[in-house]
Formats: C-alpha cells, sequence, structure tokens
C-alpha cells in the first residue's frame, strides 16, 4: 500500500447472485433493489469524495524502538534523503536508521535541545539548544557539535530555509526569531515576532515561513527575503496553536490547536477553509503528499488522528489510531510513509515530566497494514 493514489479510486461491482427462487417474494425483491440503491450512493459519495475506502483503519503501531535514558523529548525529525530520524531528547539527539528503525548514534552536547533543522547540501544540522541559548552546528558524518551560536532565550522549533540558506530558531521565551546564514554560521538578524513562537515550516516554492502564535491563536506569515511578519492569519475556533504542517502543492496549513482540533488555512489569504476534529494533547501534525493523509498527535487521549485531504477544502477523519499516552510529538516519513511517536512510561499511568518512569524512552512506529 506504499504507492497509494491521492484522489482515484478503483472499484470493482462484483454481481451477487442469488439462490434459485422461483417466484422471490415481492418484499425481497423491494429489499434487494434498495441495497443495490444504497451501495451505488455509497460508491458515488466515495469517488466524489475521492476517499480510497482501503485507507480507512489501515495504519497500526507495527513496532517500538527501545531508546532508554532519563528526561523529556520535544521534536522528532525525518531526513528522508539519509534515512535518518532525529529525536530530541534532554540533552542530546537520538539518530535512528528509519530503513532498520534501529538507533545508529547519537548527538551530544546539546543541552535542553528542543528539535534539529538539517541542511543536506552541506551536510549540517543546526540543534536548537533551550538551555543554554544556543544553535548547535552538527557535522551529519560525524555527529559532533562543531560550533555554537548565540540565539534568544529558550530557541525551540528551528528550521531550515532552502529558498535563502538560512537556518530560523524561533526563541520561545523572547518572542523572536534568530536567522542564522547557514554557509557561514553568522547571524544574519534577529527579527522581533508579534507573540510566542511555536512550531514554523518553511514554504519549499518561496523564501516564506509559516509560524504558528501560540499565545495569539495566530498563524504569522514570515517574509524571509526582508526577515519580517507580512501577515498575521487568526485561528478561531482554534486555540493555542502547536504543531504546523504544510501542504504545498494545495496551498494548506494544519494547524494543530489545544482545543482537540486541526485548522486548515489557505497559505495565500489565510482564509479558514476547515477544521479537522481530533483529541487532547496535540503537540505535532504531520502531512504525506504520497497519500494526502493530515497526522495529529493527541498526548492526554494516547491516540493520532488520521484524515484524508479529499479535496483542499474538504477533510475526513478516517482513522483514530491508538499509540500511548504522552505521545504528543510525531514525524512522518514521506518516503515510506511511517509515522513515528515519541514517548515513555509514567508512574501512575500519569503523563508529564516529573512521572516518567527512567529508562522508559521509545519511539513507536505506526505503518500501513500489509
Amino acid at each position: 500500500m506504499a504507492g497509494l493514489p491521492r484522489h482515484n479510486v478503483a472499484i470493482m461491482l462484483v454481481p451477487l447472485e442469488l439462490a434459485p427462487m422461483q417466484t422471490p417474494h415481492p418484499r425481497f425483491r423491494r429489499a434487494q433493489g434498495q441495497v443495490a440503491r444504497r451501495a451505488v450512493a455509497l460508491i458515488a459519495l466515495l469517488l466524489a469524495a475521492g476517499l480510497p475506502a482501503s485507507l480507512a483503519a489501515s495504519y497500526r503501531v507495527a513496532r517500538t524502538i527501545d531508546v532508554g535514558g532519563d528526561g523529556g523529548w520535544d521534536y522528532l525529525s525525518v531526513d528522508a534523503a539519509t534515512h535518518r530520524l532525529y529525536a530530541a531528547h534532554a540533552t542530546h539527539l537520538v539518530v535512528i536508521d528509519t530503513r532498520s528503525d534501529r538507533v545508529v548514534g547519537r548527538i551530544d552536547d546539546t543541552p535542553g535541545v528542543h528539535g534539529i533543522a538539517i541542511d543536506a547540501a552541506q551536510g549540517r544540522g543546526f540543534s536548537s539548544n533551550g538551555r543554554e541559548n544556543t544553535i548547535g552546528v552538527v557535522d551529519l558524518k560525524t555527529l559532533h557539535v562543531t560550533n555554537r551560536i548565540p540565539a534568544g532565550r529558550n530557541p525551540d522549533c528551528i528550521q531550515f530555509s532552502p529558498a535563502t540558506n538560512e537556518v530560523y530558531a524561533f526563541n520561545g521565551h523572547s518572542n523572536s526569531a534568530t536567522v542564522v546564514d547557514a554557509t557561514t554560521g553568522k547571524v544574519v538578524t534577529t527579527m522581533p515576532l508579534p507573540g510566542r513562537p511555536e512550531f514554523a515550516v518553511p514554504d519549499p516554492v518561496s523564501p516564506d515561513l509559516y509560524l504558528n502564535l501560540e499565545d495569539k491563536s495566530e498563524v504569522a506569515r514570515i517574509d524571509g527575503r526582508d526577515h519580517r511578519v507580512v501577515s498575521v492569519w487568526p485561528l478561531a475556533p482554534g486555540e493555542h496553536p502547536s504543531g504546523l504542517a504544510f501542504d504545498a502543492v494545495h496551498r494548506r496549513l494544519f494547524s494543530g490547536c489545544e482545543n482537540a482540533q486541526v485548522e486548515v488555512l489557505d497559505a495565500d489569504t489565510g482564509r479558514l477553509v476547515a477544521t479537522i476534529p481530533a483529541g487532547r494533547g496535540i503537540d505535532a501534525v504531520g502531512f504525506d503528499p504520497g497519500t494526502g493523509l493530515v497526522f495529529a498527535s493527541n498526548g492526554r487521549d494516547g491516540t493520532l488522528t488520521i484524515a484524508h485531504e479529499d479535496s483542499p477544502d474538504r477533510y475526513t477523519v478516517v482513522q483514530t489510531l491508538k499509540t500511548e499516552l504522552g505521545a504528543r510529538t510525531l514525524a512522518v516519513d514521506t518516503d515510506s510513509h511511517k509515522v513515528y511517536l515519541a514517548t515513555a512510561s509514567f508512574r501512575g499511568g500519569k503523563p508529564g515530566w516529573r512521572n516518567i518512569e527512567p529508562g522508559t524512552f521509545h519511539i513507536l512506529v505506526a505503518e500501513l497494514s500489509p
């Protein structure tokens, strides 16, 4: 099922042969006709929606990657080109091979790390070290930190913009973004933001970036050429957004909100086009352009909401996958269509940093059923 089409459905109508009857009862004939009409109506509905029926309930948690270690975690990032998953875990980044789903290394000396941005062309990573207020420059071959760049207070989300060859570290405690030249490692500017930054995504076809403003319940559009916010769009009825994903082809933003829903915005106009119901404790959202699926990790419910993009303005929840409590961050491997979620075991079954059982950090691997 790895090659699922986006919006095409092939349906085969198989005639049902009934046991021979000399004279079917009129009520039976009427019931048979009603069933046939309902089946045709259902097929027409699926065709109109572009929703492959085979996608419903098609994901499963296939395996667990035991990592161990103590402390909390944050963002997961997949580099599909090198088949690597990076998981931010307390003071270091765990490196996992996405072909074997095994731990193959770690990047140390990144205190309070939130995430990593990948510059594949130069073989570099940039870690957001929240406790140290720095950006770590990482050699992705040796997995060693080679330099440190000063940032604002508590750099959180960090992203690489290919269009400008710049790294953006969004400073959660100073409402700013530190912009770094990815080649020289020099700070280009520190730009003010109109609210507390959460997750951001770069536009792959322009210098723009999009950013959730958690305290304002808004999405900001950043012009990467001038390093300034050019638009701010409300997310109502969504509140306090965290995760953000982007369908660059259809120009749709998916913003995961605290009030258990994902708001879908037109990335060019800021118009709210749809609301996807999800679960409690969303902290990450992902999008797979190969399957047209939107994912929201609901840490408080221990579920993964999976919705299908029937059209750019219409979405259908096709599955609510049971994961584990605390599995609030995710990353999508668009090559294999696997979804990775991070969590741990908790004392008393109550999620929270203070209740983490030492040595239980692990990654769940959700994949399409064979």
